[in-house]
This record gives C-alpha cells, sequence and structure tokens, in this order.
C-alpha cells in the first residue's frame, strides 16, 4: 500500500483536476471520471487496482447514502411514496427477473439463479450517480423527488435480491419459508436500528455538551456505526443509514446548532467531493484486471461486450416501460384511492424517470463481492463475466443516459417559464411573510429595546424593507454581479491593510473576512 501511496496522491490530484475539467464543459462528472480511469488503467506501468468489496460497501456506501438521505425532503419522499416504493422494490423485482429469463436464454452457461445473482447486481439505479447528473440538470421538483427517494431504497431491495440468489447458486437449493422471514428480518430489522440508533444520538446531542466539532465528528462517524451494527445481526445495512439519515435529517434544527449546521455541511460537502471522485475513477480503474479475468473463462472479448450491451438495454427497456406502467396504474387507482398527483403526466415525465436509470458502485461492490469458490471448492460459475457485464452495464448507462439526458430535457421543456415563475412567487411571499412575522414579534415582545437599542432599530428597519420589496425592488442577477464583485475587492483592501499594517491583529481580519464570505454565499442562495 505505501509503495503506491505517490501514485493514489497523484490520483486524487487528477481527480480534482478531472472535476474541474467536467464542471467547465458542463459534463456531469461521473462520467468524465469512469471514462479518466478507463484510460488511466490502460496506461503502461500504472499499479494494478483491485477493489475489495468490503472496502467499497464499509468505506465508500454509508457516508454517501448518509449524505444523500439528508439532502432529500421527508415530506416529498412521503408524498411520493408509492411510486417511490414501486420502483425501489417491485420494478427491482421485476428488472431483475428480466435480466435473469434473458440471461438464461442468451448467455451459454447461465441458469435461472445465476441469471438472478446478475439481476440483483445491475438492477438498482445508482443514488450517487442519480444525484450528481441532475446537479447539472434542470428537471420539475416531482420527478427529482421520485429520483431521490427511489435511488435510496433500492440499493437494499438489490442486494437483498442478490443475497438470495448468491445462496441458491452456492448451495444449489432455496428455501421459500427462511427466504420470507430473512427478507422480513432485514426489512424490518434495518429500518428499526436505524431509527433507535438516530434517536440515541440525536438525545445524547440534547443533553450532553457538544460543539460544532463535536457534533462533526459525529456526524462522520455516525453511517458506519449504524451500517456495521445492523450488518452484525444480519439486517439490511443500507435501510439503517437511510432511514437514520433521513430522520436524523427532519430533525436537525431540533438538535443541531446552526453553527454546526453550516460547518458540518461544507465538511460534508468536501467529503463526498472526494468520495466520489474516488469512488468513480475506481470504476474505471477496475476494468484491466476484469478484463484480464475473461481469459481464464475462455470468453472471447467481443462476446462478453455483446452481452454487455444486451444487458444494458433490457435494464433501459424494462425501466422504461415499468415508468409508463406506473402512469397507467396511477390513472386506475385514482378512481378508488387519492394518489399523489391527479393530473395525467402525458409521454414525457415517465420517459426521463426511465431514462434517469444510471447504475455505479453498488452494482460494482456487488459483484466483486461474489466469491471465487463455492461452498465445495469449485470454482464460481461465470464469475468474471458477471464482473465484465457489470462493468459494461456501469459504463454505457453513465456515458450513454448520462450524456442524452440533458439533451432530452432540453427538447421536452419539462421545466417550463411558468413553473419557474411559481416557484420564484412562493419563494418570496414566504420570505414576505417570514419577515413581517418577526417585525410582529419584534414590536409586540420586545417593544421597549426597540426604542432604546438603536441596533434593534435597524434589524427592524431591514424587515421593514423585506416586506415591503416588490418585484420591482428586488435584486437582479446584475446587482447580484456588482454587489459580489464590491465584496471581492473588500477581501483585497483587507489584505493589503493587513501586509501593510504589521500590527493589525490577524484574528479581526479573519474575522472580518469570514462575514464577508458568508454574505457572498447569502448572496449566491438569493
Amino acid at each position: 500500500m505505501l509503495d503506491n501511496f505517490p501514485f493514489y496522491l497523484i490520483l486524487i490530484f487528477a481527480i480534482v483536476l478531472i472535476m474541474m475539467v467536467a464542471d467547465k464543459i458542463k459534463v456531469a462528472y461521473p462520467i468524465l471520471l469512469i471514462v479518466s480511469g478507463l484510460m488511466i488503467g490502460l496506461v503502461p506501468g500504472i499499479p494494478s487496482i483491485k477493489i475489495d468489496p468490503e472496502f467499497i460497501f464499509l468505506i465508500f456506501l454509508p457516508p454517501l447514502l448518509y449524505e444523500a438521505s439528508w439532502s432529500i425532503s421527508w415530506k416529498e419522499l412521503w408524498h411520493w411514496r408509492r411510486i417511490i416504493l414501486s420502483f425501489a422494490f417491485v420494478v427491482v423485482f421485476l428488472t431483475a427477473l428480466s435480466v435473469a429469463l434473458v440471461a438464461e436464454y442468451f448467455i451459454p452457461g447461465f441458469g435461472l439463479a445465476l441469471g438472478f445473482l446478475l439481476g440483483g447486481i445491475v438492477s438498482p439505479p445508482d443514488a450517487v450517480s442519480a444525484g450528481a447528473i441532475l446537479k447539472f440538470v434542470k428537471v420539475p421538483r416531482t420527478i427529482s423527488s421520485i429520483l431521490e427517494g427511489e435511488s435510496l431504497l433500492n440499493d437494499a431491495s438489490s442486494l437483498i435480491i442478490f443475497r438470495f440468489a448468491l445462496v441458491a447458486v452456492s448451495t444449489t437449493q432455496f428455501i421459500f419459508s427462511e427466504a420470507v422471514v430473512s427478507f422480513s428480518w432485514m426489512l424490518i430489522g434495518g429500518i428499526g436500528i436505524g431509527l433507535l440508533i438516530g434517536w440515541i444520538f440525536m438525545k445524547l446531542h440534547q443533553y450532553l455538551p457538544t460543539d460544532a466539532n463535536m457534533d462533526i465528528v459525529f456526524t462522520l462517524l455516525m453511517p458506519y456505526i449504524i451500517y456495521l451494527t445492523a450488518e452484525e445481526i444480519h439486517c439490511s445495512g443500507v435501510l439503517a443509514v437511510v432511514s437514520a439519515g433521513l430522520y436524523l435529517s427532519h430533525n436537525r434544527h431540533s438538535f443541531l446548532s446552526s453553527a454546526s449546521r453550516v460547518r458540518g455541511y461544507n465538511v460534508w460537502q468536501s467529503l463526498v467531493f472526494l468520495l466520489n471522485g474516488l469512488v468513480f475513477t475506481l470504476i474505471g480503474l477496475s476494468l484491466p484486471s476484469i478484463t484480464e479475468g475473461l481469459k481464464t473463462e475462455g470468453v472471447p472479448f467481443y462476446a462478453a461486450i455483446g452481452y454487455g450491451v444486451l444487458i444494458t438495454a433490457v435494464l433501459i427497456i424494462v425501466r422504461i416501460l415499468a415508468a409508463y406502467g406506473a402512469v397507467i396504474t396511477t390513472l386506475i387507482a385514482r378512481n378508488f384511492i387519492k394518489v399523489a398527483d391527479t393530473k395525467h403526466p402525458g409521454y414525457k415525465g415517465p420517459f426521463i424517470i426511465g431514462w434517469t436509470g444510471m447504475r455505479g458502485v453498488v452494482s460494482l461492490a456487488a459483484a466483486l463481492s461474489i466469491p471465487v469458490t463455492l461452498n465445495n471448492g469449485n470454482p464460481f460459475p461465470q464469475r468474471n463475466l458477471i464482473l465484465f457485464i457489470t462493468f459494461m452495464v456501469i459504463l454505457l448507462t453513465m456515458v450513454v443516459q448520462g450524456l442524452t439526458l440533458p439533451y432530452f430535457l432540453r427538447r421536452f421543456k419539462l421545466m417550463t417559464g411558468e413553473q419557474e415563475e411559481e416557484e420564484l412567487r412562493q419563494y418570496k411571499q414566504l420570505r414576505y411573510e417570514l419577515a413581517a412575522f418577526a417585525l410582529e414579534q419584534l414590536k409586540n415582545q420586545y417593544g421597549k429595546a426597540l426604542e432604546e437599542q438603536p441596533i434593534l432599530q435597524r434589524i427592524a428597519s431591514k424587515w421593514e424593507d423585506s416586506k415591503m420589496l416588490t418585484e420591482d425592488t428586488e435584486m437582479t442577477s446584475d446587482c447580484k454581479v456588482i454587489y459580489i464583485s464590491l465584496l471581492k475587492q473588500q477581501r483585497k483592501w483587507l489584505n493589503k491593510k493587513n501586509i501593510k499594517e504589521g500590527n493589525l491583529d490577524e484574528s479581526i481580519v479573519r474575522r472580518l473576512m469570514h462575514q464577508l464570505d458568508m454574505e457572498e454565499e447569502k448572496m449566491r442562495h438569493l
């Protein structure tokens, strides 16, 4: 490990540069990282990268899922719960079944159990990939909520299918009653463990004297503690992490201070940035070792590519059909029960949901976790081919779907001007009401202090201005550019003054710099 340490440092530096290029050319960085990792892996002399599946499941997956669950709205998740759960469980099972049937029929040496194993591996769209792609495109809140919610839960359902299929292949038997009990425990136990540890974690924050640093360290440890605890008692670590993340995110304002929230957000953004970069690059770097394994099984390289393309096509077609099937089911169900949205979505929304099905890190980690040998010591059948097909699925879905998704969104024009205006109207109205409420509370509860304290009078004046703002007086994009430019000039002035006057207290300068940074960050979110 230490022998290759300089290589890993250079790799991290290269990842940052690649992400900068991706941001510059407006391409989702997972696409560029996978392709770059593939190209780097083909360079002669590059150290061979062999990914330990436990390394991905333990080091990468818990924090990435935990951060993703903090980002999603519980209200939106509950609002679209029926379609999210149907995609996370029913569609994943139907996808795995479709892959199993196609693999058994078209790929030599594949039985139904091996087909289900492959289906369990490649059926779940990746939460990290979907989040990264959606940051570069503008989609209606409805679609993004469904995609984010589904991608959080489908990892658990696919890994459950994978584990059952692995047992069936290894032992050549499948007991339905035991599978039902095991499935129920993994589901209920995973959610229960996540909520329990999340509740304990929240109470520790509420009753023990913690500061921002301690809070951040706790949040970094949380996903690992939850995942390991759940896996130790043989329930779903993925569901445990997601349920805890959703619970704590929903209650974040009851146990975390504002300093902990602001500073923790910055720490987590940096951590996720690094983990995402590493994991997608490692996917690309793993191809040479995966390709090498095909030779041991005597599978022709071009035939393996064909199998990968076939399975990818099955995944895309089944998901698109499932998206339209969900619409038809909803249109029928609205006659009997209350559904989240009674409007006819047309053909564009379901197509986008169906097309946004990129696979990623969970699929690769599951494939790599297939044992090399069976319980009887014989080589595990088709292991290297499964690995290669999984890599092809990840590569094709990320590149083909990821690159074409912005085109479809622009062509379909799902995000209309009326929707953007409605979002802006709601934002202005809520800000107006918030300022009016604060002003009323200040006058009613602290009237005497308001008369005596000039600072409170300035705050009241600020809220009064906010209350009276109209569309004509709203800060325009040109005003924001000018104001941010003035903030940058203030920084330069402070720096020059700090250098020029040697007796100036550095801590005061840094405090003022931080205030300027916070003001600029506030402007970017207005």
